[in-house]
């Protein structure tokens, strides 16, 4: 018998989620985390009594009430609704593309109006089988759009341009002939007061929970020490990259305290102009209708993922599909080691979608 059922391998959402529903089934679970807190990429720590997202900006947005349920079981979220605004060479211009949008860009002011300039800017666009990215949004929305709003902060996102990026990156982009600036759809939308490091402290009530531990340092020990692991981590640097290495994008946060109470009068500010180096500004105070004199703002800037980097985005192309299926046999002969979340499975997962990936993996399990 070894010490535990399972060893979770990362503190974050998914890691959390997987840990709190094994220990409810009686399950003996050890969370091991090389940061040096838990939470992973949702960590929110306190700086002038505001909530900073250390991570970038994290909206929770649903619409599967059971998980909008499940989550308020550890948090009360309150009404914030995700609104931002794009700033290109110093106009702003709202988002998601609405009535509010094609007015600024326009002066329209009803949808067939707006329907008519979009339609035309198709037409004269349009190619019948889209090969690069540009390509494709021409077709969806026009060049007045694409270039203001989309194009440079594509190509800043992404690192290449959008004439090398591939069509179905963006296979859609919603346009909506509403004045309605909410840029999520779903049901149910918030943040959790007091911060994602709350709600996670919660979910991981009475699980025994290790900082500071790299489990790739020491995969034979955990492995004799729990009958399952649940890996959370690179799937392709559990492997030592033995097939190459997978590509990501990666971020770096820029945070500044600033003394004014109110730097950019919103949470999120996107710069769509490919000249400004960063693709957005989130002022963290907004989040939760802060009113404190000072205020925190984070400039985000994309970069080039390389090992020792976080990644974030992993890179949808045919290389990296076709990469991680190699990496996605492999695990499937681990034997007793589960892989999960956003790097484990290579792919971008809303928090809603890791939570509902979590709860299904966990009950495959217990």
């Amino acid at each position: 018998m070894k010490a535990y059922d399972f060893i979770i391998v990362g503190a974050g959402l998914f890691g959390a989620v997987f840990a709190r529903e094994a220990k409810k089934a009686g399950k003996k679970c050890l969370v091991i985390e090389k940061r040096k807190h838990i939470a992973g990429n949702i960590y929110t720590r306190e700086i002038e009594g505001i909530q900073v997202h250390e991570y970038g900006a994290h909206i929770f947005h649903t619409s599967n009430k059971a998980i909008w349920e499940y989550v308020n079981q550890f948090a009360e979220f309150n009404r914030y609704t995700n609104a931002p605004v794009a700033n290109y060479k110093g106009r702003m211009y709202n988002l998601p593309f609405n009535m509010n949008t094609f007015h600024q860009l326009w002066g329209v002011t009803t949808p067939e109006e707006a329907k008519a300039k979009i339609e035309a800017q198709k037409l004269e666009y349009a190619v019948e089988n889209p090969q690069n990215l540009e390509e494709q949004a021409l077709n969806l929305v026009g060049r007045d759009v694409y270039e203001t709003l989309v194009k440079g902060y594509t190509e800043k996102q992404w690192g290449r341009r959008a004439t090398e990026l591939p069509a179905f990156i963006i296979k859609r982009l919603p346009v909506r002939f509403i004045y309605d600036n909410n840029y999520f759809d779903d049901a149910y939308q918030g943040i959790p007061i007091g911060g994602y490091t709350k709600m996670v402290e919660r979910m991981l009530e009475g699980v025994e929970v290790s900082l500071e531990e790299n489990f790739l340092d020491r995969q034979e020990y955990y492995k004799g020490k729990g009958e399952k692991i649940v890996y959370t981590g690179m799937i392709d640097e559990y492997f030592g990259y033995c097939f190459g290495e997978l590509e990501y994008r990666s971020l770096r946060f820029e945070t500044e305290i600033l003394e004014e109470e109110n730097h950019q009068g919103n949470a999120v500010v996107n710069y769509t102009e490919f000249e400004v180096p960063y693709t957005r500004v989130i002022e963290h105070k907004h989040f939760e209708y802060g009113s404190q004199p000072r205020t925190v703002i984070t400039r985000e800037y994309p970069r080039e993922w390389q090992k020792g980097d976080e990644p974030y985005y992993p890179m949808n192309d045919d290389r990296n599909a076709a990469l991680y299926a190699r990496y996605l046999e492999a695990a499937s002969k681990e034997g007793n080691v589960i892989f999960g979340g956003r790097l484990g499975q290579y792919r971008y997962f809303d928090m809603d979608d890791t939570i509902e990936a979590a709860l299904a993996c966990v009950k495959g399990q217990i």
